[in-house]
């Protein structure tokens, strides 16, 4: 579980990584921006691949991004960003259910090693707190440690700035409850061994971030949903929960909502390819969905 929530969850930072058979009917473009017209559609809207968390510097937007952004109606994240109430009132769900703690997920020796991990490099949280939360949210602060600069952004949070400059409308398919409560499904003491796994080979995990990170830059898709099912077999049984059953409901959400204005659609990249992929999905119900230049 190491790359996933980088390009598949917005509310968190750690990532997860798959091992499923790839459907692909066709390579996909180069881009993370697609336009979607077709299917009795007055106006075009867009589909466009995030990063959850980058370095600054890399979260950057293109001209041709900026001008969607500007003739948009509408942009939807995976939730509502400005939502800040639901967002906070989220964060009782992002603890582990039935006041347990990490202490009763793991031995004395990799209890110890975790706690010292936070004490080397600090967090965001003092620990007492961070050891009720759901393993996988923990795991995600180690992710961001990976990241190779002082200061990280995230492209929802980018896109967001420049959709204020133009006074448009953000939305979200979810809550950011939902997301919190998605984990429970995940075996906490799995989450649990993914997080030693972190701890003990930080090494590896900084390459894995950089690799993807690298692949996010050149817009590979095809890359990025190899990369987001190669590594962990035990976990073909989430896909469903936290990739394939989203993007089904987010097609269905969509065909009220893209009849009636033009929108930008920025999730995860994760969800855009493959055959269960949003790109795909999309086009099976009708609507024609081409690459942009971005």
């Amino acid at each position: 579980m190491k790359k996933i929530f980088l390009l598949c969850v917005s509310l968190f930072t750690a990532g997860l990584v798959f091992s499923q058979p790839a459907t692909h009917t066709q390579p996909a473009a180069h881009t993370l921006l697609w336009k979607i017209t077709g299917n009795g559609l007055k106006k075009p809207s867009y589909l466009f691949g995030t990063m959850h968390v980058l370095c600054e510097d890399d979260a950057m937007l293109s001209e041709r991004f900026k001008n969607v952004i500007a003739e948009c109606d509408e942009v939807y994240f995976e939730i509502n960003l400005v939502d800040i109430n639901g967002i906070i009132n989220s964060l009782k769900y992002m603890r582990m259910n039935d006041s347990r703690k990490l202490s009763d997920l793991l031995n004395d020796s990799d209890y110890l090693k975790v706690k010292k991990y936070f004490t080397t490099h600090g967090s965001k949280l003092p620990f007492g707190m961070l050891e009720r939360l759901k393993p996988l949210l923990i795991s995600s602060l180690i992710e961001e440690d990976n990241m190779n600069c002082k200061a990280t952004d995230g492209m929802e949070f980018v896109i967001m700035k420049e959709a204020r400059v133009h006074d448009k409308k953000i939305n979200g398919f979810e809550t950011a409850e939902f997301q919190a409560g998605l984990f429970d499904s995940i075996p906490y003491e799995k989450q649990a061994r993914e997080l030693i796994e972190s701890i003990d080979s930080l090494d590896q995990h900084k390459k894995n971030t950089d690799s993807l990170v690298a692949v996010y830059k050149r817009q590979d898709l095809d890359k990025i949903d190899e990369m987001s099912r190669k590594e962990d077999p035990g976990m073909d049984g989430y896909m469903d929960l936290l990739l394939y059953d989203r993007n089904r409901k987010w097609v269905k959400a969509l065909g009220s909502l893209l009849s009636a204005k033009s929108l930008i659609v920025a999730v995860g990249a994760a969800h855009l390819p493959g055959d269960l992929g949003l790109i795909s999905l999309l086009k099976k119900s009708g609507y024609k969905v081409e690459p942009l230049k971005n």
